[in-house]
């Protein structure tokens, strides 16, 4: 028996007893952050799980059965050109325009698959922070300025990290690539052409069913989010007729999942969640029983699933626990954070970035939270650390970093993102 060990499981199930044991549950500051939490979470899982976290995991299954390792290693890879690379990275993410814990999935994916540890941070950075239609918003009603300084440190932020992620751990880089150069070229298929297609397809649901309002009534923005489930649509459709042409997908499968999905979406056409639930569960069941690729897709998707969600689950609960919803608070006030944040000051920027990353923001909801901040007193430089630490991290989001990084990397990332924030944030709040 290995006695260090089991008093390690001791001190564990001990410091549980204890926690449990002690929480003052009549204090109605504990009993408001534990419904707290619980709203967060029924939040999280009514808003982002069946629109956000199961596409993404499909994508991610994806990457791993229908690309290449050689493809991935040719663009991501340790041994890649730099310059694509990271351009490649930057713009993919970029593109996603996705919260922090959705694009997880993917970034694992892509980072098990052989890309690089600087490529596949810059995209983990920029998939929730480089989002355009978060940039808009945070320009309409933060300022131009504002909104000028969050596009271009998102972009330079995602593309500085990866380089100093990869120079860190540079050894461990040049090791990967040295075993990367051993592969040999696969044969795959499906052309480049044909791959990319099917993503396409899959980043369309992804992206147009968690198309968000930009506030505005008329204009192009305002018209693909009155559009958005007739896109998510087509894209869905395409992805089934590629299914049926590239991947020897049966087509009465596809008939078998789009009648139910038609119906739903005919009985409730205002509850589009329905029709959408009914195509993963379709999905789900025809790829899981299928055989050949599609079986093999399911079985990767499951894979980051069972990865993944728990850990997201606790660090939401955590998070709902400590800090509460917006507008909301759980055991740390909000009046402490309102006070911490004021000023242009080192330790306001600081606190702002950190706190940032700390919390959870879903998609667009960081700009009406700084903007009732800024009203409360809240400096402009802690503002904008605020804005590039906030989306691009949150506690669910570092812990499943953890498991696909390891603890070292995952510490050096999230240091790397507070402290650029908040020199970003020192910077701008003395021009501003």
């Amino acid at each position: 028996m290995n006695w260090k060990e089991e008093w390690k499981k001791l001190v564990g199930i001990l410091a549980v007893f204890l926690l449990f044991y002690s929480i003052p549950l009549e204090a109605e500051r504990v009993q408001t952050a534990v419904l707290e939490s619980l709203h967060l979470a029924r939040y999280y899982a009514r808003e982002h799980v069946i629109l956000c976290l199961i596409p993404a995991f499909f994508i991610a299954g994806a990457i791993g059965v229908f690309i290449s390792k050689g493809s991935v290693m040719k663009y991501l890879g340790a041994r890649a050109h730099k310059g694509i690379a990271y351009g490649v990275a930057s713009v993919s993410g970029g593109i996603l325009a996705v919260c922090s814990c959705t694009v997880l999935p993917i970034f694992s994916g892509i980072y098990k698959m052989g890309a690089g540890l600087g490529p596949a941070t810059t995209f983990l950075y920029a998939g929730p922070a480089i989002n355009v239609l978060a940039i808009i918003l945070t320009a309409r009603v933060l300022g131009l300025e504002m909104g000028i300084a969050r596009a271009v440190g998102a972009i330079v932020f995602s593309i500085i990290i990866g380089i100093i992620m990869s120079f860190v751990f540079r050894r461990e880089e040049k090791e990967k690539g040295d075993v990367q150069m051993a592969f040999p070229d696969e044969e795959t298929p499906r052309s480049l052409l044909q791959n990319a297609l099917f993503f396409a397809s899959l980043v369309g649901i992804l992206v147009f069913a968690n198309w968000e309002a930009a506030g505005q009534s008329h204009g192009l923005w305002a018209f693909i989010y009155q559009s958005k489930w007739i896109l998510t649509a087509l894209f869905t459709l395409t992805m089934g007729i590629l299914l049926v042409r590239w991947f020897d997908f049966a087509l009465w499968k596809i008939g078998a999942i789009a009648l139910p999905v038609g119906i739903l979406a005919a009985l409730f056409p205002h509850t589009p969640l329905f029709a959408f639930s009914a195509g993963i569960v379709g999905l789900s069941w025809f790829t899981s029983t299928d055989t050949g690729e599609t079986r093999e897709w399911f079985s990767q998707s499951w894979d980051f699933a069972k990865q993944i969600f728990p850990l997201l689950f606790v660090g939401v609960i955590v998070a709902g626990l400590l800090l509460g919803r917006p507008d909301s608070e759980g055991l740390i006030p909000s009046a402490w954070i309102e006070t911490a944040v004021g000023g242009n000051t080192l330790g306001a920027t600081f606190f702002a970035s950190l706190a940032g990353a700390l919390m959870y923001f879903a998609t667009l909801t960081e700009v009406p939270i700084l903007e009732g901040l800024i009203n409360s007193g809240m400096g402009k430089g802690p503002a904008l650390a605020l804005l590039l630490a906030g989306p691009a991290l949150s506690l669910p989001n570092m812990l499943v970093i953890r498991s696909v990084l390891g603890t070292k990397k995952t510490l050096v990332f999230v240091f790397l993102v507070v402290i650029m924030a908040t020199v970003s944030g020192l910077i701008y709040g003395q021009f501003f």
